[in-house]
């Protein structure tokens, strides 16, 4: 009994050894890397708040946490004030040109008073009932209120000038403090700690507290959706593949198995280069090979960034 359990387990053993050695070979191997970003402050100051831990799911567009910009509001609350006194001590245009109004409409008003007294004066004067002069006072009359109308505009004109030039003056004086508003309004803007893309923070490099500057980074996030899997194929592989050609990628998993995922090829190298130390054999590393890029779909989240993995074509 006990010599055929020993016979069994050798040719067990056997087989297993005999698949291993024949089992087919990948046909390149690399590792997966993600979209990564490292998100840098944008303003300097005092970090109040940053609401995020090493691997947190964020959202893009998402505010995670706040530069101190006190002395931005501050700023921009007395740039406002100067606006309003600026604008204080713009002239009432429409007020002043009011009442070159009222005095034109009076002066017409006494036009057309005269002028119904004139065609009254010709009548009388045609059935001898008034004199010449009663006329010709009415003609004078009529030209003196025809001049004022004229000097009425005059001024009118004269004082809507004077009064566009107080206004345009002004206006160059406020335009200044807009812009410098406008300015101020982008540094609020930018104090604010704005996540740029879905992902997952890999590191942090600041907390609430510190002090940062522009460009200092403050975390890196990586988008752990979907996995580019960076393989080598060697030069005679290159007949055989294409962009967005499906292949298959597995990894390892317990009891020496693989898993199987589907990818697709979006980007292959025009040079060649020795293969890195990552790939399995030594012989295989003192060869030219050209990079790959295959996309892989995580959507269990089992892959990770620098995990190893098999392609087949």
């Amino acid at each position: 009994m006990n010599l055929k359990l020993l016979i069994g387990g050798l040719l067990t053993l056997t087989a297993h050894l005999a698949c291993s050695k024949f089992a087919p070979k990948a046909d390149a191997y690399g590792n997966f890397e993600a979209e990564e970003r490292i998100v840098s402050a944008e303003a300097s100051g005092k970090i109040l708040t940053l609401n995020l831990e090493e691997g947190q799911d964020l959202k893009a567009g998402q505010q995670i946490g706040g530069i101190d910009s006190t002395q931005i509001s501050l700023k921009r609350a007395q740039l406002l004030a100067s606006i309003r006194a600026v604008v204080a001590k713009s002239p009432a245009i429409g007020a002043q040109l009011a009442v070159f109004e009222k005095q034109t409409a009076a002066v017409r008003q006494q036009l057309t008073t005269l002028e119904h007294e004139k065609r009254r004066i010709e009548s009388l004067l045609r059935n001898d009932a008034a004199t010449p002069k009663q006329l010709d006072d009415l003609n004078a009359q009529i030209e003196a209120a025809q001049r004022q109308m004229e000097v009425i505009g005059e001024q009118k004109t004269a004082s809507n000038a004077t009064l566009g030039v107080q206004k345009n003056g002004l206006l160059a004086e406020v335009l200044p403090l807009q812009k410098q508003i406008a300015q101020l309004d982008d540094q609020l803007a930018k104090s604010r700690i704005i996540n740029p893309m879905d992902g997952v923070v890999l590191v942090k490099y600041a907390e609430p507290g510190e002090i940062t500057s522009f460009g200092k980074p403050l975390y890196k996030v990586a988008d752990m959706t979907t996995l580019t899997l960076r393989a080598y194929v060697a030069g005679d592989q290159l007949p055989n593949i294409k962009l967005g050609q499906e292949v298959k990628v597995l990894i390892d998993v317990s009891d020496g198995k693989q898993q199987e995922y589907s990818g697709k090829i979006r980007w292959i190298s025009s040079r060649a280069e020795f293969t890195p130390k990552v790939i399995q054999t030594k012989e295989e590393r003192v060869n030219l090979v050209y990079a790959v890029k295959i996309s892989v779909l995580n959507e269990t989240g089992v892959l990770k960034i620098g995990m190893p993995a098999e392609v087949k074509f």
